[in-house]
């Protein structure tokens, strides 16, 4: 029997099983430790900057960017989500009593279309407002039940919370400040040339950077730029639906469209004109621009991904992940692009 490669093919059993085991102690918090070591990706350049500075305190320059983060990104989301949470609740407690009825809504709008239009319906079976409004009823009975029961989770979820934001803090804090030795060890540990780690690291530090930056600031400033239209001409829940066009604007085949468009149709079917035609400007011309102008500054000719594939990668990350899925699919999409646009440019793996 060949004793060193036994002893080889035994390490590298245990090695798999501690790494697995590892994982799963880790996976409780892995949302936590996704976003810990994403934030301290994105701002590791400042965290640089700061030792630059001070090249003998590397605590205080990790302390520096830590509060930099939490003041600029993590403080501004927990307000929002807060307030989000009450303005859900809000809207929940008046699609129950009544206040909002979504039957009434439907019907200014059908009573309005014209007679061919409500003909091509019949043919669709949708011309019976009954039934639809049964069927409207019954989806926005399912949301707005799916949408309590996330506000009670939230709100029996604390102390979760609490402990995973802790430990993405303190995660943060010691990815700021060790993270270059931390990537040294690993780019150390992978079975590759020197010329392909530093090529294949480094197009996947890019990449994430370019889909985070790209995605995240594209979704909240449509998002942003939506809520405060609506706010603008008067609908109520301004908060929330700008919440949804930025979660929507992830869906490059879908978009913010979604939200500003019903609402453009509804001013449209109760002779509100003018408000119609201020959205749809706005939309059009502000909202839909965005995506245009924002996306190749922050993202890049060279690390754009199709469409097809962010929408496709989106909707399957968060089908699998949850919330987190809205960025672990597409950076998981565009490793996976990036590792094979190495391999085809290589030709092949082997040490230079």
């Amino acid at each position: 029997m060949n004793t060193p490669a036994l002893h080889r093919k035994t390490f590298l059993l245990l090695l798999i099983l501690v790494t697995l085991g590892f994982g799963w102690i880790l996976w409780p918090f892995y949302g936590a430790v996704f976003w810990g070591a994403i934030l301290a990706l994105l701002f590791s350049p400042l965290q640089r900057r700061l030792l630059r500075r001070m090249p003998q305190r590397r605590n205080l320059a990790a302390l520096a960017t830590l509060l930099v983060c939490l003041l600029i990104v993590i403080l501004p989301m927990v307000l929002i989500t807060t307030s989000l949470v009450q303005e859900a609740a809000l809207v929940y407690q008046r699609m129950r009593s009544g206040q909002w009825n979504v039957g009434s809504y439907v019907r200014q709008v059908f009573d309005a279309l014209p007679g061919w239009l409500v003909q091509l319906l019949d043919r669709f079976g949708l011309g019976n407002f009954d039934a639809l409004q049964e069927r409207l009823s019954s989806v926005a009975g399912e949301i707005s039940q799916y949408a309590a029961t996330q506000v009670v989770n939230i709100g029996s979820n604390t102390l979760q919370f609490v402990v995973a934001f802790g430990v993405m803090m303190y995660l943060l804090f010691f990815l700021l400040r060790d993270g270059a030795v931390l990537s040294a060890h690993i780019q150390r540990a992978i079975p590759l040339g020197e010329g392909h780690k530093r090529s294949l690291l480094g197009k996947f530090a890019t990449v994430i950077r370019a889909t985070v930056k790209g995605n995240v600031v594209v979704a909240i400033t449509q998002g942003a730029l939506g809520g405060f239209i609506l706010w603008v001409l008067g609908i109520q829940g301004a908060l929330l639906w700008g919440t949804l066009m930025a979660f929507l604007s992830l869906l490059p085949a879908v978009g913010a469209g979604l939200v500003w468009g019903p609402v453009a149709i509804y001013f449209l079917a109760v002779g509100q004109v003018w408000q119609a035609v201020v959205l749809i400007a706005f939309g059009v011309f502000v909202i839909g621009l965005v995506d245009n102008i924002l996306r190749p500054i922050l993202v890049g000719k060279d690390t754009k991904m199709p469409d097809y594939v962010v929408l496709v990668s989106t909707l399957g990350g968060m089908s699998i992940f949850g919330i987190n899925g809205f960025v672990i699919g597409p950076v998981i999409a565009a490793l996976f692009i990036a590792a094979w646009d190495l391999f085809v440019s290589s030709g092949e793996l082997e040490d230079e």
